[in-house]
C-alpha cells in the first residue's frame, strides 16, 4: 500500500471516528476507490426535528419549563419586560448581565411561568405543548368545562416530545454536548440559536434536539391476574392412557398429490412494493446487516435520483469524505438513505414527491447510489420494499 493512501485512510478512519462519537461503534467499511459501504447510520440517528415556532413574545411552553426566543436586538432586559418576568432573576438564572446582549434566536430559560402561548398571543394552539400520547380530546373538554359560560373554548394543545434540558458546566463545548446526546452539533445550535463559532457558557441551559424517530406507543392500560389466575395449565400426557392409534396412507397416495404452484399462493411481503427505485441499474452490492446497510445500485454520473417515496426531507448531511447524504422520513416510521450523491437539488424540511428528484448521482470513479431503508433507526433490507 502506498503513503498516499495509507494517509487516506487514516484520515477517513479520524474522521469517521470524529462523526460517530467515543459510544457509537467505528465503521471501518469504507467506500469510493475500495469499493466498500459508507456508513449513514449516523446520519439517519442525528436526524432531528424542528425546534417548535414560538408565540409573538418568543415564548416555547412545555409541561415541565418555557423557555423565551430572543428577537434581532433583544437585551435580556427587553426581553424580560416583552414576557412580563423579573430581568434580574432571569439573568442569574441563566448566568448572564441584564443588559448583555442577545442574538437572534437565542434560548433563553425560564426560572417561573409567564402566561401560557395562546392565539392571543400568537401561538396556533393554547397552553405548554402536550406529550404526542395525551388525550387531546380529555384536554379540550376539561379545558370547556372550567370555562365561563361566556368564554370562547380554548384552542387544542400542541402535541411534541418535551426536550431534554442540559445545564452547561465548566469545560463543556457545544461538541461535547452534542456527543452527549448523539445529535449533531448544527442541529444544537439551529435549536438554541448559537452564534458561527458554537460558543457556550457554563450555566446556560441547552434544549437537546428532539429525534426524528416517532416517539413509541404508550400501553394505555396494563393487565394483571393474581397467581394462579389466568390461563390454564394444558394437562400433560398421561403414561397409563395408549397413545391413539397411529394411521398411515399408502405412498402411492402422497405421490398423487399434486404439487402446489408456490409463486401463486406464496404471501407477499407486507412491505413489498411501498417504495420504488430511485435509480434504476444493476445492484452492485446486497445489503448484509452490519456490512453493508443498504445496496449499491450502478448508475451513470449525473443520473437524477428519485425519492422512494413521498415524505420530508429530514436531514442532509456528509460521510468522512464530504460525500451528500440525503435522508428522507416517510410514514409507518420509515426512513430512506441516499448516499454517493451531488447536485442535491432539495432543502431540509422541503416535502417531496415519489419519484421527486433529490439529486443525481456523484461524479468519480465509483458511479453508483448507495440506498437504504430504516426502520426508526434500525437499518432493514430495502428488497422487500422496493417494486
Amino acid at each position: 500500500m502506498n503513503r498516499g493512501l495509507t494517509l487516506r485512510l487514516l484520515a477517513a478512519t479520524a474522521a469517521i471516528a470524529l462523526i460517530a462519537g467515543c459510544d457509537r461503534p467505528l465503521d471501518l467499511d469504507l467506500r469510493g476507490k475500495l469499493g466498500s459501504g459508507a456508513d449513514t447510520s449516523a446520519a439517519a440517528r442525528g436526524a432531528t426535528t424542528s425546534r417548535p415556532r414560538p408565540d409573538d413574545r418568543g415564548i416555547i411552553s412545555y409541561p415541565n419549563y418555557q423557555v423565551a426566543v430572543a428577537k434581532r436586538g433583544d437585551t435580556l432586559a427587553t426581553l424580560a419586560a416583552r414576557i412580563g418576568a423579573d430581568a434580574n432573576e432571569l439573568a442569574r438564572y441563566n448566568g448572564i448581565q441584564t443588559g448583555d446582549s442577545l442574538r437572534q434566536g437565542e434560548v433563553v430559560a425560564l426560572p417561573n411561568r409567564v402566561a401560557e402561548p395562546s392565539p392571543a398571543t400568537g401561538a396556533i394552539t393554547t397552553g405548554p405543548i402536550q406529550p404526542p400520547n395525551v388525550d387531546i380530546t380529555e384536554l379540550a373538554e376539561g379545558a370547556i368545562d372550567r370555562a365561563q359560560p361566556t368564554a370562547t373554548p380554548a384552542a387544542t394543545a400542541q402535541r411534541g416530545v418535551e426536550p431534554v434540558r442540559h445545564k452547561v458546566t465548566r469545560g463543556e463545548s457545544a461538541y461535547t454536548v452534542a456527543r452527549l446526546y448523539n445529535v449533531s452539533v448544527r442541529s444544537l445550535a439551529d435549536w438554541n440559536g448559537l452564534g458561527s463559532d458554537f460558543g457556550i457558557r457554563e450555566g446556560q441551559y441547552l434544549l437537546i434536539p428532539t429525534a426524528l424517530g416517532e416517539a413509541p406507543a404508550r400501553k394505555t392500560e396494563v393487565t394483571s391476574t393474581k397467581p394462579g389466575v389466568g390461563s390454564p395449565t394444558p394437562v400433560p400426557p398421561s403414561a397409563v392412557k395408549p397413545l391413539p392409534a397411529e394411521t398411515t396412507k399408502p405412498t402411492a397416495t402422497a405421490a398423487a398429490t399434486a404439487t402446489p404452484d408456490l409463486g401463486k399462493t406464496q404471501t407477499q411481503s407486507a412491505g413489498s412494493g411501498k417504495f420504488s427505485y430511485p435509480v434504476r441499474g444493476k445492484i452492485i452490492r446486497e445489503y448484509a446487516k452490519g456490512k453493508n446497510d443498504g445496496i449499491d445500485i450502478a448508475a451513470p454520473s449525473g443520473t437524477p435520483i428519485g425519492a422512494a417515496g413521498a415524505g420530508t426531507v429530514a436531514a442532509i448531511t456528509s460521510d468522512a469524505d464530504q460525500v451528500p447524504i440525503i435522508v428522507v422520513k416517510h410514514p409507518d416510521n420509515l426512513l430512506s438513505v441516499y448516499a454517493n450523491v451531488g447536485n442535491i437539488a432539495v432543502k431540509k424540511g422541503d416535502s417531496v414527491n415519489r419519484g421527486q428528484k433529490l439529486a443525481t448521482v456523484r461524479s468519480g470513479e465509483s458511479a453508483y447510489l448507495h440506498f437504504e431503508v430504516r426502520k426508526g433507526f434500525e437499518s432493514v433490507d430495502p428488497m422487500p420494499y422496493l417494486q
